[in-house]
């Protein structure tokens, strides 16, 4: 199903929930391409997910995992505009975040997208919810093809005020659960936001989704 002319990743989403008659819904960008054969090795990783986190209510295809010392690591493996994101972690894998190009919610979880998030930190979002919930979040094995419009260097004025303000929102929101990193921001809760932005566009070397 589709949706049209949305105000937030939440409006289209939290209507195909109730509408949707499968397990798990699968929420995919619209500049994500996915390879003959993809929904099986999808499924299969989140069978093979299940098995090792039976709470599991949510898995993705790209994200970042956390061990018990609190440190960071990238999982999952996909085609970024120009070049292969290869994570060295072994999947399935425990999340702490997810990116939004591709992943999917298992429908009976009672995980709902928040409109405040407008369209970035909605994954992660649904991981901290699936969290204090006691359900689980998995990065699994289905590599796929992101074919982002958007520029590695010089992001618009547009998009970074619309980043910036949904990255508000969810510090707030989740303040208790910070220091947070996703695929393209570490958010600490030590500065402003807007510093913790400006810092991630400095970043040398850096691989955001």
């Amino acid at each position: 199903m589709s949706f049209v002319n949305c105000r937030s990743a939440a409006e289209g989403y939290n209507e195909a929930v109730h509408l949707a008659r499968y397990p798990w819904l699968v929420y995919v960008h619209q500049d994500v391409f996915l390879p003959p054969g993809w929904d099986a090795q999808f499924l299969a990783g989140i069978r093979a997910a299940e098995r090792l986190f039976p709470r599991l209510a949510i898995v993705g295809v790209y994200g970042i995992g956390q061990n018990e010392l609190g440190q960071t690591h990238r999982l999952g493996e996909v085609y970024d505009r120009d070049r292969w994101l290869k994570e060295a972690h072994p999947l399935p894998a425990q999340a702490r975040s997810l990116d939004e190009l591709c992943f999917a919610v298992r429908r009976d979880s009672g995980l709902v997208m928040d409109p405040g998030l407008g369209f970035d930190f909605y994954a992660t979002d649904l991981v901290l919810q699936a969290s204090a919930l006691g359900l689980q979040a998995a990065v699994v094995h289905a590599p796929c093809r992101h074919q982002s419009g958007l520029p590695r260097e010089g992001l618009s004025e547009v998009f970074l005020t619309r980043f910036e303000r949904s990255a508000r929102h969810f510090a707030q929101k989740w303040h208790q659960c910070l220091p947070v990193t996703t695929p393209c921001i570490h958010l600490g809760g030590m500065r402003p936001v807007e510093d913790e932005i400006a810092a991630a566009l400095a970043g040398v070397g850096r691989e955001e989704i």
